[in-house]
């Protein structure tokens, strides 16, 4: 047994049982989460996927199946999503002191001497555990790598047998064997489509045709990358756990609007939401903006409409997180931009030249009050976070906001708003 044990813990079908969580109607039935717009399936529930519905799959595509098969669709639900994701975290974290969040539904613990049935009974435990405090359903892959977890967990979520908990060094070796051979190459964590046609034309189709391949060679013939990639699949960690994220290099935020936006003032609504939205971000990773790039664009999508896209970038005379400052250089750039006689799909903001907020230094003839903005901003963002996005918000970001992301069928922020909490009667 290794000294250190890798578990990867992933919620099933994150977004679609969040919506169950709170909604227990939805249970058995085929659902899907839409996209920005509603426009293409993001998740799926198990029961979507047995109608053969695919991830990214336009929704119009799937309107057939409302009616024989009782398909339900919903709107995303970020916010739901974040809040759900943050509380599984939190329980996970308790489990070991070691722990890398990979993503909004995945993360990495890591076990130091652990025989494999206290191994088993630990998955066993946190399943429970995650399940009985947030309604959510997880499956849970140990192994001696990152890889090995990860595989282990597509078994335990894939196969009846696992029950949900799947050990990869505590599987017998004839079964072992036949899952890796039984398994496609292309459920290796980094082995995307391009590299699984490339290697199934040398012949390394399965995971067990790559696990027995010679690293060396595969280095040489494509990356260093897939060499480590099958070392961590013959069980030498090659990847270490990011208990500590590395610094952002950029803050985007971008939506496609809900409805075509013509004029400028539209266009700066938008720019400016989409802007005090990047400088919460920016604030809640303690960092500052050196650059601030704004682009706007048509619907490449309509060849027949006028087609029009273009990007701007501004470097400011100090790094700032704060909101109003990066709002008048969004503008600044988006006047330059703006082109009439055109529908605008989309336009967005990029932060750049980041650095650690620690590292503020002030000019010598500045002009607005760098202690007063702090604590403005400050107050912002406690009043959104404790009372719900947008409790307070610039008066330039509009109050119709006709250009609003459609979301037809969102489900209740039931965690994160407080005119949305669910209502239990007697």
């Amino acid at each position: 047994m290794p000294a250190r044990v890798f578990a990867l813990v992933d919620c099933n079908n994150f977004y679609a049982s969040c919506e169950r969580v709170f909604n227990p109607g939805l249970a058995g039935k085929p659902l899907v989460v839409l996209s920005n717009n509603d426009g293409c399936v993001v998740a799926r529930s198990a029961e979507a996927k047995a109608l053969g519905i695919r991830m990214a799959q336009p929704w119009f595509q799937c309107r057939h199946w409302v009616k024989p098969h009782g398909l339900i669709a919903l709107s995303s639900n970020y916010a739901l999503y974040a809040d759900m994701s943050r509380r599984v975290m939190a329980i996970l974290a308790g489990f070991s002191p070691e722990q890398e969040v990979y993503s909004i539904d995945e993360s990495f613990l890591v076990f130091s001497g652990q025989a494999a049935a206290t191994t088993l009974e630990t998955g066993s435990i946190m399943r429970s555990k995650v399940l009985k405090w947030t309604g959510l359903p997880v499956s849970v892959g140990f192994g001696p790598s990152k890889t090995l977890a990860k595989l282990a967990n597509h078994w335990a979520k894939t196969q009846a047998e696992f029950a949900g908990v799947c050990d990869y060094a505590a599987l017998p070796a004839a079964r072992r064997q036949a899952l890796l051979a039984a398994t496609p190459a292309s459920e290796v964590w980094g082995i995307g489509r391009r590299l699984t046609e490339q290697l199934g034309e040398l012949g390394l189709r399965s995971v067990a045709d790559l696990q027995a391949a010679d690293p060396a060679w595969l280095g040489e013939r494509f990356s260093v990358v897939l060499a480590r990639t099958v070392a961590e699949l013959r069980g030498t960690p090659c990847l270490q756990l990011e208990e500590i994220a590395p610094p952002k290099q950029q803050i985007m935020t971008s939506r496609s609007f809900g409805t075509p936006a013509a004029s400028l003032p539209e266009l700066r609504e938008a720019l400016t939401a989409y802007t005090t939205r990047a400088g919460e971000k920016l604030r809640g990773e303690g960092l500052l903006a050196g650059e601030v790039q704004v682009f706007i664009r048509t619907n490449p999508f309509k060849p027949d409409a006028p087609q029009y896209s273009g990007a701007l970038q501004l470097r400011l005379p100090e790094p700032t997180d704060d909101t109003l400052q990066l709002v008048k250089a969004a503008r600044f750039l988006l006047k330059r931009l703006y082109r009439p006689g055109f529908l605008y799909q989309k336009t967005g903001i990029l932060l750049g030249a980041l650095q650690p907020a620690t590292q503020r230094q002030g000019q010598l003839f500045g002009g607005a009050d760098p202690d007063r903005r702090t604590k403005l901003m400050a107050v912002m963002d406690r009043l959104n976070r404790d009372m719900g996005r947008d409790t307070v918000f610039l008066a330039g970001a509009g109050i119709e906001r006709g250009w609003r992301m459609r979301q037809g069928n969102r489900s209740p922020r039931y965690t994160t708003h407080w005119s949305e909490i669910p209502l239990a009667r007697a």
